[in-house]
């Protein structure tokens, strides 16, 4: 995807992108290059599979939804996906990334710093120990590229607020997740809001499951991580 590409693809999902975010977007792939150079951030480092894969991917299943006055959970973000795309398009949108991996945690925060994003707090802490002291805290979590369906939901879902929203960015067997994670989502208190499937320019497929949370989680949950990848609900 060249760049007038991800300008005109942005606007057919009435994602408007100013010449400051446009900047944004410009040094933040900088930065994931030059970072990547020094340590495993992600395989995808060339420019235009960047524009596609990374910022459009992470932009698409959130196009429409009004996030100037939300709190965003991002589980696992990585180098910063889906999370710090959306905040470069959503100045005012209040986000708690949450991520094991420390050097990473240092990336993100060298991006925040550079591209002058406010009210990011970025966490060396995994999802489900957060999750002790803030449950139900979140009017929106996402995690890409984390985890099986039926693990991921028990690690995000408790986060989510009653009535909020949780997204899973998965990959070509998104569908099939879904249906093997019903059982989960159900005990966990999410119903399947909405599902689609996009389409990048090689040909491959991400599905974007979209749930609501319409029930409290049950305080069991998320147990220990062992537990949950031993034993998925």
């Amino acid at each position: 995807m060249k760049w007038e590409e991800f300008i005109e693809a942005c606007r057919q999902k009435e994602i408007g992108c100013s010449a400051r975010q446009q900047e944004q977007f410009v040094r933040y792939a900088q930065l994931l290059q030059e970072w990547n150079e020094k340590m495993n951030l992600t395989a995808i480092t060339e420019w235009e599979e960047v524009l596609e894969k990374h910022f459009y991917d992470s932009l698409v299943p959130f196009a429409g939804m009004p996030l100037n006055t939300v709190h965003l959970c991002d589980v696992g973000a990585g180098a910063g996906f889906p999370s710090l795309p959306l905040k470069i398009m959503n100045p005012q949108l209040k986000i708690t990334i949450l991520e094991p991996l420390n050097k990473r945690v240092v990336f993100l925060k060298e991006v925040c710093r550079e591209l002058q994003l406010d009210n990011v707090e970025c966490l060396n802490v995994r999802a489900e120990d957060y999750a002790k002291e803030h449950r139900e805290s979140f009017d929106l979590v996402t995690a890409r590229a984390v985890a099986n369906l039926r693990m991921l939901a028990e690690l995000c879902l408790p986060l989510v607020k009653k009535n909020g929203i949780f997204v899973a960015m998965k990959g070509a067997a998104g569908f099939e997740e879904q249906v093997q994670a019903e059982k989960a989502t159900k005990i966990l208190g999410a119903e399947l809001e909405r599902a689609e499937e996009v389409h990048l320019q090689d040909g491959s497929a991400r599905v974007n499951l979209t749930y609501r949370k319409v029930r409290s989680t049950p305080p069991q949950y998320p147990r220990a991580y062992a537990k949950i990848k031993k034993n998925p609900l």
